[in-house]
């Protein structure tokens, strides 16, 4: 058997053992049966297609006020079939602005014979499943071979923050190290993915967990110094009723948080600089590592151009209606970068920045003395 086949039979082997190893803990954690918070006996969400509109809410100015009386068909439930009058409110959460043929789901309470309905939402669940999978679609085409490595890479992780995140916080697993553990696994499976098992790949992967992780300590110091903490979220109410039912660490989620929604910019900039210094050595065989590391840095900080922002303005994005409120009511500046969800925005957008930048020198160390061990063999 020659060496090249031993070589790619480790690396099959390898993801097989890891891809079981994650299928085999989410069996195990698949069990998990959690607390009944609220009552729904004989409450479900059912879909329907609306048929008929019997009442509008439409209003002159083209604003609706009040409820829709629609009927609609039944397409499963106990009600399959059927057609029932219920209501739909104008509400922005709730409720939907009703047309004949849209395809509606029903909340849907059976006590009996009695059975009382209202028309949750527009049903989305087809656009939605449809969107992603023409993503995984262009991914596919554009990114050739390389771009189903990468689809397989997303849906891994997909699979493992809903299948193994969330029940081990659940159980009152640290959520911090829950992120951890998560970041790990994914970074390797995606990595192996795309690079293979390589020296690429795992400096690359050692960048980005040394990435997320500084981004981590980052955000425990500036919560320290403004004693912003994840008991300062804004649904903290309700997370409060988990702590007491479940034992759920909920003040470590706002960093769990911040170390999954890091990774994957960080990820980016660690096998970016990996790539090109691998492809640096092969240029130039006899290239020092100060030498490497002087190029892999050349490389870092050209990304660290752009890919700094990129945090900041992902945060800044999500907190855009929070500000546009603060600007309308002309708050004062004091009471503005003093509150809570300014502060966290700014440590979610800064620690995960930091975790970006030095992730760079990071890579670039390990990357050196990797790629460089492996030209003085043959010497």
């Amino acid at each position: 058997m020659t060496e090249r086949i031993r070589t790619h039979l480790f690396k099959i082997v390898t993801v097989v053992l890891i891809l079981a190893a994650a299928g085999g803990l989410i069996a195990r954690l698949n069990g998990v049966t959690r607390t009944e918070l609220v009552n729904r006996t004989g409450q479900t969400f059912e879909t329907g297609v609306v048929t008929e509109i019997i009442q509008d809410n439409l209003q002159e100015d083209g604003s609706r006020a009040g409820q829709q009386t629609v009927v609609v068909h039944m397409t499963s439930g106990e009600r399959q079939g059927e057609d029932l009058i219920t209501t739909s409110n104008s509400g922005y959460l709730f409720g939907a602005a009703c047309k004949e043929g849209m395809k509606v789901v029903v909340l849907q309470s059976v006590a009996g014979d009695t059975v009382i309905t209202s028309v949750y939402s527009m049903d989305r669940k087809e656009i939605i499943i449809g969107f992603a999978a023409l993503y995984i679609l262009a991914l596919c085409v554009v990114g050739g071979w390389k771009g189903v490595r990468g689809a397989l890479g997303l849906i891994f992780t997909f699979v493992s923050i809903i299948y193994i995140y969330l029940p081990l916080v659940y159980l009152g697993y640290s959520p911090f190290w829950v992120s951890v553990f998560i970041c790990v696994i994914t970074t390797l499976v995606t990595m192996a993915l795309i690079g293979g098992l390589s020296r690429k790949t795992a400096a690359a992967t050692l960048g980005t967990v040394a990435g997320v992780i500084i981004a981590g300590a980052a955000a425990s110091a500036f919560s320290a110094l403004t004693g912003i903490t994840g008991w300062n979220v804004s649904d903290i109410e309700s997370l409060m009723t988990l702590q007491q039912v479940n034992d759920i660490q909920v003040g470590g989620l706002l960093f769990s948080g911040l170390l999954i929604s890091a990774l994957g910019a960080v990820m980016d900039v660690a096998m970016s600089i990996s790539s090109s210094m691998q492809e640096i050595c092969e240029q130039n065989p006899h290239i020092s590592r100060l030498e490497l590391m002087a190029a892999g840095m050349r490389v870092g900080r050209d990304m660290m151009g752009t890919d700094s922002n990129t945090l900041i303005l992902a945060f800044a994005g999500t907190s855009l209606s929070m500000l546009v409120m603060n600007y309308a009511y002309d708050l004062p500046f004091l009471q503005v970068i003093n509150s809570n969800n300014i502060g966290i925005a700014v440590m979610q957008g800064l620690s995960g920045s930091f975790g970006v930048v030095l992730s760079v020198p990071a890579t670039v160390v390990m990357a050196a003395y990797i790629y460089r061990a492996e030209r003085k063999k043959p010497e």
